[in-house]
């Protein structure tokens, strides 16, 4: 591979790099928030000005892959990754192989790097590879997903007898006392800062706002998600999905669809309500008839951890991964050996498989 490193803010300000990057997106399932605009969104917000923009051509100069990387500690690399990123920042052409692109990464374009790391790759884009002497792949998560195939009726039977039963006597419950359900499903530009406005107000009544992660307009969430969804609105790729109670917004999600994918990115409800009440199931339901119903929706992709919800609507997971590798196999074995020593340490046995040499983030999407 030949290659290219430029500041990553070339990225946001050169159109010809962008066309590169989302015909790489493309050629791997052409993924939303792996488009030029949804990174540069996540760049401009979260970036810290250390990154760089990694370009590998063919020796006929066709491009093969871009990354976006971060140093991580001395002689260290690893991909972008703002918690509110599902996957590492990189493209690639389909079959290229992680352990040929890492290995090439650091034999070239990054001077004296010791280890590079992909973060929180999908093993649907990039197959996940055997270890080798120089390379150590690390489990992340689980994440669900949903083929939709046949009808709602046929689907929904096939859930739990306690989730139906359950779901129809709240519906009951409420028509009995007269409460007015709604689902609301916004897609134009001008929808996205108040959606993102009453879904803050949600996470802000819950545990988030004790730990200073809900989303706010005026915070580098809020500013992230708006941009994001607003510009992906305008290509007609943005859905928010909102149940409301006698006209009070009680749970949300916030996806976007490409290709007849759509990628929930947030879901958030109102945990003020009685515990008898799920309304996030509420609209979880509601939104699966709607899907079935106008075809639009193929397959609902999760990218988060899995939780006790998502196996009540389906029973597909994958794990998505890390890939950390060394310049020479020598330092995988110190690696493993420090880890290990660390979890002896700490009271294991040092069984366990060590952590990825980089420190991601992580990436979990909560009910």
């Amino acid at each position: 591979m030949h290659w290219t490193n430029l500041p990553a803010s070339r990225l946001l300000d050169t159109p010809a790099l962008q066309q590169q990057w989302d015909a790489l997106n493309a050629a791997r399932h052409d993924l939303p928030f792996l488009s030029a605009q949804a990174v540069g969104a996540a760049l401009q917000v979260f970036g810290q000005g250390q990154e760089r923009l990694l370009l590998a051509a063919n020796e006929a100069g066709a491009p093969q892959a871009m990354l976006l990387l971060v140093p991580d500690g001395r002689l260290r690399w690893a991909t972008f990754q703002p918690s509110q990123q599902p996957l590492g920042a990189w493209v690639a052409q389909a079959g290229l192989s992680t352990t040929a692109l890492s290995r090439s990464l650091l034999r070239g374009p990054l001077g004296l790097a010791l280890v590079v790391s992909l973060t929180q790759t999908d093993p649907l884009l990039a197959p996940r590879e055997p270890d080798a002497a120089d390379t150590r792949h690390a489990d992340y998560i689980p994440t669900a997903w949903i083929e939709l195939q046949g009808s709602f009726d046929d689907y929904w039977a096939a859930r739990g007898k306690n989730l139906r039963q359950n779901l129809r006597k709240q519906r009951n419950k409420l028509a009995a006392e007269g409460t007015a359900t709604q689902m609301r499903v916004l897609h134009a530009p001008d929808d996205m800062a108040g959606a993102i406005e009453r879904y803050g107000a949600l996470e802000a009544a819950g545990w988030k706002a004790d730990r200073g992660t809900a989303i706010h307009p005026g915070n580098d969430q809020g500013r992230f998600y708006t941009r994001l969804l607003h510009e992906a609105a305008l290509r007609g790729e943005a859905r928010v999905f909102e149940y409301l109670l006698d006209a009070r917004t009680v749970a949300m999600n916030l996806c976007l669809l490409r290709g007849g994918t759509l990628v929930v990115l947030k879901t958030t409800y109102d945990e003020t309500l009685p515990k008898s009440l799920s309304p996030a199931f509420l609209l979880r339901e509601e939104e699966l008839q709607h899907f079935f119903a106008n075809q639009e929706v193929r397959r609902i992709e999760y990218y988060g951890r899995v939780m006790e919800w998502h196996t009540k609507l389906t029973e597909q997971q994958r794990t998505l991964y890390h890939l950390t590798a060394y310049r020479w196999p020598l330092l995988k074995r110190l690696a493993e050996r420090r880890s290990a020593s660390q979890a002896a340490a700490a009271g294991g046995n040092g069984s366990e498989q060590p952590a990825p040499a980089s420190s991601p983030a992580a990436h979990v999407v909560e009910a």
